[in-house]
C-alpha cells in the first residue's frame, strides 16, 4: 500500500511540476515578476484555506475520499489550463482550483503514508515516500524543456492533465489504513493543532524553509530566461538529485543520530545554495547551487516532517499535517509576491541574496526557540 500511495504520488507531483514552466507562459502573455508572484500566490491562498476542512474530513473520515476528490479536481484543473490564452479572470479561477487540487492530495497522501511508516522508521520512510515527490522534480524540467522544444505550452498542459489522470486510476485502490486496537482518542480540531506549544517551533522553521524555496521554485524559469544562464533542466535535476541521493543513501542518519543534529547542518547548506545562485554567472554555478539547495532539502523535509507526527497527537494527524502542508502554501503565498517585488526594484541577485538571509536568520531564531523550550 505504502509504494502505490508513492507511485499516486509521484504521477501527481509530476502533473503538478510541469508548472515549474508556467511562469514562462505568464512572461509570454506579458506578465512580470510581481504578477507572476501575484498568480502563483492565488493557488497557495486556495491550498492555504482549504486545509482546516480538509484535516477535519481526514480525522473524521479517513483519507481516501480526499484523495479521491483531489484526483478528480486536479484533472478538472490542468485540462482547464489548455484554453487559457491571456492574463485575466479565467487564469486567477484556474489557479485557485489548481490550489484546491493540489492541497486535497499533498495532504491526504503525505497523511496516508505517515500512517503507514513505522515510528521507528518515521524519519527514513517519509524520506523515501518524499522521493516520491522530490524525483518528478527534476523529470519535470527535463520534460518541460524538451516538450517546449519541439512543441509549445499546449502540449505541456496536455501531458499534466494526461498524469492527473494516471495518478486519479492508481489512487482508486487506495484504502485507509485499519485504526490501531484499543479506544481511539476523539480529535481535538484544526486550531488546537495550530497552536499545540511544541509544533509552534515547528511552523516557524516550515515557514521559513517554504518562503525560502519559493525563490527557486517560482523565479527560476524567468531568471533563465532574463539572464541567459543555465536551464531549468539543468538545476532542478542538480536539485532533486542531490536530495534523492541523501535521502536514498543516508535517510537512516536522523533517526540514528537525532533529527536536531542533521537539520542544523542541512539549512546551512540550503542558504548556501541560495547564496551562491546570487553570484552566479555561468552554468556551472547554478548546477553547484542546485545541488546545494537540493541537499538541504533532501534532508529538511523529511526532518520536519517526522519531527511534526512525532509531536503529534494520532488523533490530530490529518490535521496537523494539514496545517504542516499548508505551510509550502504560505510560502509561495508571501513569497512570491514578495520576493518578486524584490526582483523588480533591485534584480535577481539581490533576491536570492534576501532569501539566502532569511534562511539563516530564520534557523537561528528556530534554533533559540528550541534550546528554550
Amino acid at each position: 500500500m505504502f509504494v502505490l500511495c508513492a507511485t499516486a504520488n509521484f504521477a501527481q507531483s509530476l502533473s503538478f511540476n510541469l508548472f515549474l514552466h508556467f511562469p514562462g507562459y505568464l512572461a509570454r502573455l506579458g506578465a512580470d515578476e510581481v504578477q507572476i508572484g501575484f498568480i502563483f500566490g492565488l493557488t497557495a491562498f486556495a491550498g492555504i484555506a482549504a486545509r482546516p476542512p480538509v484535516g477535519r474530513v481526514m480525522d473524521r473520515r479517513g483519507r481516501r475520499g480526499v484523495i479521491l476528490s483531489g484526483g478528480v479536481i486536479n484533472v478538472l484543473a490542468c485540462a482547464l489550463y489548455l484554453g487559457v490564452a491571456s492574463i485575466g479572470p479565467a487564469i486567477y479561477a484556474i489557479r485557485i482550483l489548481h490550489g484546491l487540487a493540489e492541497a486535497l492530495l499533498f495532504s491526504s497522501l503525505f497523511t496516508l503514508a505517515a500512517d503507514l511508516v513505522p515510528p521507528a522508521r518515521r524519519t527514513e520512510g517519509l524520506a523515501w515516500f518524499g522521493a516520491s515527490g522530490m524525483l518528478p522534480i527534476a523529470l519535470a524540467g527535463l520534460l518541460g524543456d524538451a516538450l517546449l522544444a519541439r512543441f509549445d505550452y499546449f502540449a505541456l498542459f496536455a501531458t499534466s492533465v494526461g498524469l492527473a489522470v494516471v495518478s486519479l486510476g492508481l489512487s482508486l485502490t487506495l484504502r485507509d489504513r485499519a485504526p490501531t486496537a484499543g479506544p481511539r482518542e476523539p480529535s481535538r480540531g484544526f486550531l488546537a493543532a495550530l497552536v499545540q506549544r511544541d509544533l509552534l517551533p515547528l511552523w516557524w522553521i516550515g515557514t521559513v524553509f517554504s518562503i525560502g524555496i519559493a525563490s527557486v521554485f517560482i523565479f527560476t524559469k524567468t531568471f533563465v530566461m532574463r539572464t541567459g544562464i543555465g536551464s531549468v533542466g539543468a538545476f532542478f535535476s542538480a536539485y532533486s538529485g542531490a536530495a534523492l541521493v541523501v535521502r536514498l543513501t543516508a535517510g537512516w542518519l536522523p533517526d540514528r543520530i537525532g533529527p536536531a543534529r542533521v537539520l542544523y547542518p542541512s539549512l546551512a547548506i540550503l542558504s548556501l545554495g541560495l547564496a551562491l545562485l546570487a553570484y552566479a554567472s555561468t552554468p556551472m554555478h547554478v548546477l553547484v547551487a542546485g545541488l546545494c539547495c537540493g541537499a538541504g532539502h533532501g534532508f529538511v523535509f523529511p526532518i520536519l516532517s517526522g519531527m511534526v507526527v512525532t509531536r503529534a497527537r494520532e488523533a490530530d494527524r490529518g490535521s496537523v499535517l494539514a496545517i504542516f502542508t499548508a505551510l509550502f502554501d504560505a510560502g509561495v503565498l508571501v513569497g512570491g509576491p514578495s520576493l518578486g517585488a524584490v526582483i523588480r526594484a533591485a534584480g535577481y541577485p539581490v533576491m536570492y541574496g534576501v532569501a539566502a538571509l532569511w534562511i539563516a536568520c530564520g534557523s537561528a531564531v528556530f534554533v533559540a526557540w528550541e534550546r528554550r523550550r
